[in-house]
């Protein structure tokens, strides 16, 4: 019974987080001249540190051939930095450059603004209860993820 209540409580939370999260990509946060893909590819780079083409297309949910040329425009624009890796020549290491860390940097300041905004019409207790919350869900994650659950 608590298993299914879990289950059904998760999924309604995904549903609801996608419509935070598209109430956030309709505020006026993108950097001009960069799309919200190329960002979420820069912060995600900036904050994992280097990584592979293929383990960036999965978390990103992309064809390698699209994020390829998300990484072109990168690349050409200074932003990003491509490696071949010496041990194995198949593997293409990603990473960001000085300009590309500001631009991410940039970019997540500007998403806790937006975040900020999207939750200043909350009260102080809702805002502790689901500051509370989210401290147990993450735990509980961090603790499954060490456990390679």
């Amino acid at each position: 019974m608590a298993r299914k209540e879990f289950v059904k409580l998760f999924e309604s939370n995904i549903l609801l987080f996608d419509k935070l999260a598209d109430k956030l990509k309709r505020s006026p946060t993108v950097l001009a001249g960069f799309p919200r893909q190329q960002l979420s590819v820069l912060v995600r780079l900036h904050i994992g540190g280097p990584a592979l083409l293929k383990d960036i297309a999965r978390r990103e949910m992309l064809t390698t051939p699209n994020l390829c040329a998300v990484f072109r425009k990168l690349e050409r624009d200074g932003l990003v930095l491509r490696r071949i890796d010496e041990h194995d020549r198949r593997n293409t290491w990603y990473s960001v450059t000085k300009a590309g860390e500001q631009i991410a940097t940039n970019a997540m300041d500007a998403m806790r603004n937006a975040i900020e905004k999207l939750f200043s019409g909350i009260s102080r207790d809702d805002e502790i209860a689901l500051t509370s919350a989210m401290k147990t869900i993450n735990k509980i994650l961090e603790k499954m993820e060490l456990t390679n659950a």
